[in-house]
């Protein structure tokens, strides 16, 4: 198999990715084309994007999480199809729903976070961004096994469970 590295050696052309409703999105809106930590760069989208859902109630929250990922599972296989290349790093709309996941128990309607919004925000971004990067078992395990779109997003899904439930035992503090 491929190394991520040797992955993302080619880099596809601004022009090719922005002008792609497809790409467009894949790509974070444009952050996956950062050269150094897209998905970091993509993480970053989910903040505005939890911000803009924090307001629905638990039941659509969910809802519309579980659509994204789902959405998330055809928009990066396509994606990733139309470059040739299976999960470039540019490819950050995974990113985008593992941190919904990961923040979800910052949403108001739990009542669970007595230490300030931009705090559980930064603390879910950097617990995301640890388990995605380290990827510990079962994430590593799912990220080689797991092929096309489902592939692409199931670890970061993942990642995003695992770090929503240390956030929860923070918060818990």
């Amino acid at each position: 198999m491929e190394s991520k590295s040797a992955r993302n050696a080619w880099r596809p052309a601004a022009r090719e990715i922005l002008s792609s409703p497809v790409h467009l999105l894949a790509f974070g809106l444009g952050t996956g084309l950062m050269p150094k930590g897209p998905g970091t760069a993509g993480t970053v989208v989910g903040i505005p994007l939890f911000l803009a859902m924090m307001g629905l109630s638990l039941p659509l929250f969910a809802a519309t999480t579980v659509l994204l990922a789902i959405f998330g599972c055809w928009l990066c296989g396509e994606s990733a199809r139309r470059l040739g290349v299976h999960d470039y790093g540019g490819i950050v709309f995974d990113e985008i729903v593992g941190y919904l996941i990961a923040a979800a128990p910052l949403l108001p309607v739990l009542a669970l976070n007595r230490h300030g919004l931009w705090p559980g925000l930064l603390a879910a971004f950097v617990l995301f961004r640890i388990f995605d990067i380290w990827k510990p078992w079962p994430i590593s395990w799912l990220d080689a096994r797991l092929h096309g779109g489902i592939g692409i997003m199931v670890d970061d899904l993942v990642a995003g469970l695992f770090a929503a439930l240390v956030l929860l035992a923070l918060l818990a503090i």
